[in-house]
């Protein structure tokens, strides 16, 4: 997105934790860490509260973290707020690399009387830069009514809520948000000036607004299917989904990992009855790790022994490959912990086996090439786990940004019927590792598997093609991609000839894909000499086959040149300053 430069300064975690504790003196801060009521089993990083707790020392915690983490962009701290069941009279607000996890079996069993919210913005409210945060599993009854406002962009999910009431998704100015995914809002739920948003499985009382796209998949309350007086897109049944495994703390006060069952054909959310399927397992079973503690060896030998793995907050730099080679393990982060690779090496590969669930992770290119930095099953794979398929959920990748980096691909998923529930992968625009020369980055995502199905996909800025599918009967639903800013030139960013390289790109092989909901942007910019002629020809590329079938494609132009169809040379251009709706694509009988 748009970069906004910013200062931001750091409290330590120790100074923290003294205020957390009313310890104000420094010589005391080494005995916090291991006396504070907020820590646990999960690290000095992992903040846990309950409702005995005393108000004032949660709300000064609190507040301590968001004045250090509220700017810090490219920062290498990272936390996890957990609260225990129970009931709180408190503001959670949400900052970078902070995830709020109520530990409730249920949304209600956590209730927040105030906000868990996003508030923090750049000049004139703009908060296009506000990524990487997360909040999950709450019930919020805001005060006196007020709205709750979770005002965010990409890689910040709002999961498994409870909203008595309303919330917005921005503050009135820009905006690149955003999933609200398995929950429930009483009231209205949108948007002001946002630019998209994809909600799923949810129930919500109204929505208002959105500029270019947004799209409902297994929604109920959700809007009408105006396009393309309104851009959105409606889809009345989530085909198949396994929600994504959370953290929660037992009756019996122990903590356990909860991985909801698979669901086909459904709506709203999977909670509200409170007879949710799933399996329950014990942390006993899970390797915690610990970025001070652990590396590539300790964390594949865990994973050889059959332990489960938890990521606790922290970078994890790897110097191998972790690999994933039993049948139904879960590896799942809790505050947004950071696997960067060193190398050159994959940072996270499985074998082709079913019922793997990774969530919660962000991965790093690192400063040698990596050939991809997540894949799912080998070259070979071709096995039929329908019944048990890979699921992968709030995942994250970055080429730049905070560290330099290369990786010719960010994510390659060679297995059948994996299910990608929600993912951000980001070539840098802004921060460090930007330039067009510092590395090979050419896919955000390849896709070879077939039955591949992926709700929430944002890919942005990579140098080929953003996503790249091979695979038969694959499915998107809501596509948010920003071509790169900044080719040098058509002679250096063309597809054999042709202006550009599609965002979008379906093999020519491909018999039968289906995509909903996409919005496809260029921001071309830099010396207007250069970027004035630097144009895409198309925003989509699929096969003229029968078994394809695309529905609503926007595209809109800023700064400099444009794009010229919107998929297959169909479509009229789009200008800058242009916003476009294309109906779609439906491939020949």
């Amino acid at each position: 997105m748009r970069p906004i430069r910013y200062f931001f300064y750091s409290l330590s975690s120790i100074l923290l934790l003294s205020i957390a504790t009313g310890c104000s003196n420094p010589k005391q801060n080494s005995n916090v860490l291991h006396t504070s009521p907020h820590t646990s089993i999960f690290g000095k990083n992992v903040l846990i509260f309950d409702d005995s707790m005393n108000l004032d020392s949660i709300k000064m915690t609190l507040e301590a973290l968001h004045e250090q983490q509220k700017y810090n962009e490219f920062g290498s701290e990272r936390y996890a707020l957990l609260f225990k069941p129970g009931s709180y009279d408190v503001d959670v607000t949400v900052d970078y690399y902070v995830q709020a996890l109520g530990l409730g079996r249920y949304p209600d069993d956590v209730t927040i009387n105030g906000a868990v919210q996003s508030t923090s913005s750049t000049s004139g409210n703009k908060v296009t830069t506000m990524f990487w945060r997360g909040a999950e599993n709450f019930k919020i009854i805001p005060k006196n009514g007020e709205m709750i406002y979770w005002a965010v962009s990409q890689a910040a999910p709002y999961r498994r809520m409870h909203v008595a009431g309303d919330i917005n998704f921005d503050k009135g100015s820009w905006a690149s948000g955003g999933v609200l995914a398995n929950s429930l809002v009483e009231g209205r739920a949108g948007l002001t000036t946002g630019q998209q948003w994809m909600t799923r499985n949810s129930s919500i009382g109204s929505w208002e607004g959105g500029n270019w796209n947004r799209v409902f998949v297994g929604v109920e309350g959700a809007p009408n299917d105006t396009w393309p007086a309104q851009p959105t897109t409606v889809i009345d049944k989530t085909p198949v989904i396994r929600e994504k495994p959370f953290l929660t703390y037992t009756e019996s006060g122990d903590y356990a990992i909860f991985v909801p069952e698979l669901l086909r054909e459904t709506s709203g959310p999977s909670w509200m009855n409170r007879n949710e399927e799933g399996e329950l397992i014990s942390i006993a079973e899970f390797h915690i790790a610990f970025p001070d503690k652990d590396n590539s060896t300790s964390i594949n030998q865990a994973l050889a022994d059959g332990k489960h793995i938890m990521f606790t907050p922290g970078i994890y730099e790897l110097d191998e490959t972790l690999t994933i080679t039993k049948s139904n393990t879960v590896m799942l982060g809790i505050g947004l912990p950071t696997l960067i690779t060193q190398n050159g090496e994959i940072a996270v590969a499985t074998h082709d086996i079913p019922g793997i669930k990774i969530a919660g992770i962000m991965v790093d290119a690192g400063p040698k090439l990596s050939p991809t930095l997540i894949q799912i099953g080998t070259e070979a794979s071709d096995e039929d786990y329908s019944d048990n398929p890979i699921s992968l959920h709030d995942i994250y990748c970055r080429v730049g940004g905070a560290v330099v980096g290369q990786a010719n691909t960010t994510i390659t998923i060679n297995s059948n019927y994996v299910i990608g529930d929600h993912f951000w992968l980001w070539r840098a625009d802004h921060g460090t590792g930007t330039e067009w020369m510092d590395g090979q980055n050419k896919h955000g995502l390849v896709v070879n598997g077939d039955h591949v199905t992926i709700y929430g996909l944002f890919n942005e800025h990579f140098q080929g093609y953003q996503t790249l599918w091979k695979g038969e009967y694959g499915r998107t639903c809501f596509y948010q991609s920003e071509i790169p800013y900044s080719p040098p030139s058509l002679e250096l960013w063309n597809d054999n000839g042709q202006p550009g390289y599609a965002s979008y790109k379906v093999a020519d092989s491909v018999e039968n894909h289906e995509a909903y909901g996409l919005g496809i942007y260029s921001f071309f910019r830099g010396e207007p000499t250069v970027s004035n002629n630097v144009r895409l020809e198309n925003a989509m590329e699929v096969p003229d086959n029968s078994g394809i079938v695309i529905t609503h494609i926007s595209t809109f132009a800023e700064l400099n040149g444009g794009i010229n169809h919107s998929i297959n040379g169909l479509g009229e251009s789009t200008e800058v300053g242009e916003l476009k709706q294309y109906d779609g694509f439906k491939g020949k009988e």
